[in-house]
């Protein structure tokens, strides 16, 4: 027996059962073992008059009147009975399911999982028992053409033929003791059929200390590895040209922005490679920072590469970079570009041509040969997957790496995501920018809205308009962002003139509109959230975004970040009717706080979370028992006792951790 055995090794499963379990990603005995369940029905007989309205429970009681079944309707069809349990009597009642009737005996026992309607004193019956039982039942997460019977029943063959026994400690014994965990034989078998509450508590708490450990050494080893002398370079930049060109900007840095530009700097000078996250709020300056840091590159004569997510973001980068350094050779490169103007942008950056090349993803392909890159920047990384992020560092010789976001990471977050890298953060707002006003208002009230930002166009102000959709959808009753383009225009006709903008239009066309408000010939911009990264408007002064409880807190805050930029007062609408407390929960947090800390740690709170490793885009890690938020404790313990083993010298030639360096050896940290 081997835990690499496939499922057809267990009784009763064909090759075309086999099939349906890979549905699950379960293809051997192995993968079964910790194929965990995600709840558990507790079968213990209880006592009806102590259950509570809509509590689930199994009850056992005498039945006292015969099963009776009415048929109603095609198809459809009632079992109804009552039973006895001491003086009470229960109603119990199975829809559709006739053929229960020859389990009910009059005069004897029986026991009911079911659903408890106080108000009727009654039973929705779910499952007849043979007999109450003693122990916990797993309930597994299936697909169709698997049911929980099968599942339990596989899971149970695989523990019966002692497959579980196979299964190797994977934590070093050091561990075990001082943290008192289970074993972890007896920590997957209690995972699926606990004896108790207090076991699986037990079970659980090994399993997902292991989860977060592994994760934890995976980015620590990462971190040690990237930050290693070995594949580091010293950018040995030229300070007092740093120095004459921040004296050139037409505004002073804050002290948040001159502190993260320094620790950038420091550790381009060092010969450790660099690795690290500069993070701020939207509005807090990073640009120019990031920008000063090529410049710093290009000093030493090496080339700076920075790759955003859009190619609107793209050619904005390339215009502040113009601006900012009209001396230095700039080069632009996307995936629209026509193959002739590509060519010769490719042939400046191999042959050293160009100092800056500013690009969306086309950065990262396979024809891109850099003459001699030192650094790599990427904006908004969280919407580049790790394995995109790392084809990126490993262009030219390990360039250092500077990676910013302005989606701000709360704490709970920060050392799993990044707990590879060193953060810099910029938590201070430009001099001079006036707080964001927040209002929550109903669509019964646009109306007054329509007519208040009449008069603020009329002012001179510029306005943003967002839809979650580009066109009507019967699905969802939203204002879909074409028909409120129509709407606006009919509305501001003798005032305004309004755009249309949307993900589905060409880029050359999206370019053309976002130039003509930036230019004021266009007072209203009706868009869809294509704008939600990086466009810099410093007139416009509303954000008005309808359907508003259809997006997430740091979506919400993102968009409200594009207006803000000037020296004006800026206003963000929200237009929701939120059917549910957390979508009114979410619009009053809005107007309470334009901290984007604080929104980040309510939207996790609020909404889960994702994935790191691999190349999905959340930036958020996914677990199958450990929950971020609520094991935040045992995250913390498992990146310090992960820190401290990776800090060891030769820590994997220590037999105390031999177990943990094997483990890490046979995966892949980005599978």
């Amino acid at each position: 027996m081997r835990l690499t055995d496939s499922l057809t090794a267990l009784p009763g499963v064909g090759p075309k059962s086999a099939e349906k379990f890979l549905k699950l990603d379960l293809a051997t005995v192995g993968d079964l073992l910790v194929y965990y369940p995600f709840r558990y029905e507790d079968f213990k007989s209880r006592e009806v008059l102590e259950l509570l309205d809509g509590e689930k429970a199994v009850v056992v009681g005498q039945v006292v009147t015969p099963a009776n079944v009415q048929y109603y309707g095609y198809k459809r069809n009632r079992l109804t009975f009552k039973i006895k349990q001491g003086e009470v009597v229960v109603s119990v009642s199975f829809f559709n399911q006739p053929y229960l009737a020859d389990k009910i005996v009059l005069g004897e026992q029986v026991a009911i999982w079911g659903k408890w309607d106080q108000k009727k004193a009654a039973l929705t019956g779910m499952k007849v028992l043979a007999q109450a039982q003693d122990d916990m039942q797993p309930i597994y997460h299936v697909v169709q053409g698997v049911t929980q019977a099968n599942l339990v029943k596989l899971v149970m063959a695989a523990f019966q033929a002692g497959y579980h026994q196979l299964l190797e400690e994977n934590l070093p014994q050091v561990l075990i003791d001082k943290y008192r965990l289970l074993d972890r034989q007896s920590s997957v078998q209690a995972m699926h059929f606990p004896t108790d509450l207090a076991q699986y508590k037990q079970a659980l708490r090994r399993v997902k200390f292991e989860e977060l450990f592994y994760y934890q050494m995976r980015l620590q080893v990462m971190r040690k590895e990237t930050k290693s002398a070995d594949f580091g370079l010293v950018i040995d930049y030229q300070k007092d040209l740093i120095e004459e060109c921040i004296g050139t900007l037409p505004f002073a840095l804050t002290d948040a922005q001159r502190r993260s530009l320094n620790e950038i700097l420091e550790d381009m000078r060092s010969p450790n490679h660099m690795n690290r996250l500069l993070q701020g709020d939207v509005g807090s300056g990073k640009t120019v920072v990031a920008a000063l840091a090529m410049y710093a590159a290009v000093t030493a004569q090496f080339q700076a590469a920075i790759m955003v997510p859009t190619e609107i973001l793209a050619e904005q980068h390339y215009e502040n970079l113009v601006s900012l350094f009209p001396d230095q050779s700039i080069a632009l490169l996307t995936g629209s570009m026509k193959a002739a103007e590509k060519r010769t942008a490719l042939t400046a950056i191999s042959s050293g041509q160009v100092d800056m090349i500013v690009g969306t993803h086309a950065l990262i392909q396979e024809g891109v040969i850099y003459h001699r890159l030192g650094l790599v920047i990427t904006d908004e990384q969280h919407r580049f997957g790790v394995n995109q992020r790392r084809q990126f560092r490993e262009k030219g010789q390990q360039p250092d790496v500077l990676m910013m976001t302005a989606t701000p990471i709360p704490r709970t977050l920060a050392i799993t995501t990044y707990g590879e890298m060193d953060v810099s953060l910029i938590d201070q707002l430009p001099a001079g920018r006036k707080p964001i006003i927040t209002r929550w208002v109903r669509h019964e009230q646009f109306d007054q809205v329509l007519s208040w930002i009449k008069s603020e166009v009329q002012k001179g102000a510029q306005v943003y308009v967002i839809s979650p959709l580009i066109e009507a959808s019967e699905a969802l009753d939203l204002k879909n962002a074409i028909a409120l383009a129509e709407e606006f225009q009919d509305y501001f006709a003798e005032v305004a003139k309004v755009d249309l903008l949307h993900g589905k239009m060409k880029s050359d066309e999206k370019e053309a509109i976002m130039q003509a408000f930036k230019d004021k010939e266009t007072d209203i911009l009706v868009s869809t959230t294509v704008i939600e990264v990086g466009v810099n408007i410093p007139n416009a002064t509303i954000m008005l975004i309808m359907d508003a409880d259809r997006f997430g807190l740091s979506q919400l805050h993102q968009l409200r970040g594009r207006v803000g930029r000037g020296d004006k007062q800026s206003y963000a609408i929200l237009v929701a009717n939120p059917k549910t407390d957390s979508g009114k929960q979410r619009m009053t947090i809005m107007t309470e706080t334009t901290d984007g800390f604080v929104l980040a740690e309510e939207d996790l709170k609020m909404r889960g979370s994702g994935e790191i490793f691999g190349t999905r885009q959340s930036g958020i890690p996914e677990f199958q028992v450990a929950d971020l938020v609520e094991d935040y404790p045992i995250l913390e313990e498992a990146r310090r006792v992960a820190s401290q083993i990776v800090q060891e010298t030769d820590w994997t030639k220590n037999p105390e951790w031999k177990i943990v360096a094997d483990r890490l050896e046979k995966t892949d940290s980005f599978d």
